[in-house]
């Protein structure tokens, strides 16, 4: 079985996105190609992905016409939202626990990873509900103030590896749990 893992970038100061939700600030950052954190290399070990709304509705407004995976989708949302318009997109809506929805994720992963896409809130219901397995952060030579926050949430983490990729600190985490002195 696959694990449950959180790729993304963030700023130096943990934000993913700034209060706009504009990426911005990560579309100029220069990367080496097949360098540390590769996305190639990352996505060829995901077999399924979800991702918030908020992600989701970002996807859409920036590659109009396209999809960009090739696994089956989830898309956590309570409101209705379109499909993508390119042919063969395999998204699924659904809300609720995630705990109800990982065993359908995994199924659909197979023996391949499950990628939460976005955001950092879903990151956490993930940890919340003992789910979340790894942490991948490129970290960007940038910090915004304020913005869509990397994970909100008070945790524990063991570092795994940390490498550089141009500018970006690319680290990896195993999620351990809830902050120790939060734990009951």
């Amino acid at each position: 079985m696959g694990r449950i893992v959180y790729y993304t970038a963030t700023t130096l100061d943990g934000f993913l996105a700034d209060p706009a939700d504009s990426l911005d600030w990560l579309l100029r950052q220069p990367l080496d190609d097949g360098g540390a954190g590769d996305y190639t290399r990352f996505i060829a070990d995901v077999g399924a992905i979800v991702m918030g709304s908020t992600t989701y509705e970002w996807v859409l407004a920036h590659d109009p016409g396209s999809w960009a995976y090739d696994v089956p989708s989830w898309v956590m949302t309570s409101r209705t939202l379109p499909l993508p318009a390119a042919a063969g997109a395999d998204v699924r809506f659904a809300s609720g626990p995630v705990g109800a929805l990982a065993p359908g994720l995994r199924a659909a992963a197979g023996e391949k990873d499950v990628w939460i896409v976005g955001g950092g809130d879903l990151a956490g219901q993930f940890a919340d509900a003992g789910l979340l397995d790894e942490i991948v952060t490129s970290i960007a030579p940038v910090t915004l103030g304020a913005g869509r926050p990397l994970f909100p949430r008070r945790a524990d983490l063991e570092l795994l590896t940390v490498e550089r990729n141009a500018g970006f600190i690319v680290a990896r985490h195993r999620y351990t749990g809830p902050l120790q002195e939060d734990r009951v």
